[in-house]
């Protein structure tokens, strides 16, 4: 099984802000998007979801930005995915193009039973389990990396 672009970013998301401190000053859409090398338009959709899923809090402002929720750090990476994925199906029987077969194929079972042990593999840690050493360290040192342009620097201000 893979995991949508969607939800690679979504977690890669999550699991920064898990490691942000106070301390750490505020952290953006934009922050988060250069630390985790990817768009920021696709940060912003994948947060603007996990708000939605009151797993992160974003407050406007001077003084606002991205927070990770008490649920956020606690949630089961199972769940995380299967809210981020949307309950897709492993393989689309259905559709413009059924597949001839699905009126009595075993296929489509078995990979739904397959996907469910995914999941609940996955649901054996939290997201503040995927965020301990070595992880933490590596994504500590992302947050604390030098700025990397003058845009970014005025943000901060």
């Amino acid at each position: 099984m893979q995991l949508s672009r969607f939800t690679d970013i979504g977690l890669r998301a999550i699991m920064r802000l898990a490691v942000s401190e106070a301390a750490d000053g505020r952290v953006t859409t934009r922050t988060i998007a250069r630390q985790v090398d990817v768009s920021e338009h696709h940060v912003a959709k994948a947060v603007s979801r996990l708000v939605d899923l009151g797993l992160v809090e974003a407050q406007r402002g001077r003084t606002g930005g991205l927070f990770i929720t008490p649920a956020g750090r606690a949630v089961s990476v199972g769940r995380l995915i299967r809210d981020l994925e949307g309950g897709r199906e492993v393989v689309a029987c259905e559709g413009a193009h059924p597949c001839p077969l699905v009126s009595g194929c075993r296929l489509r079972r078995a990979l739904a039973d397959a996907e469910e042990a995914f999941y609940r593999e996955l649901d054996k840690y939290t997201v503040a389990d995927l965020v301990t050493a070595p992880t933490a360290g590596l994504l500590r040192l992302i947050a604390t990396s030098p700025v990397r342009d003058s845009e970014e620097r005025e943000e901060l201000r």
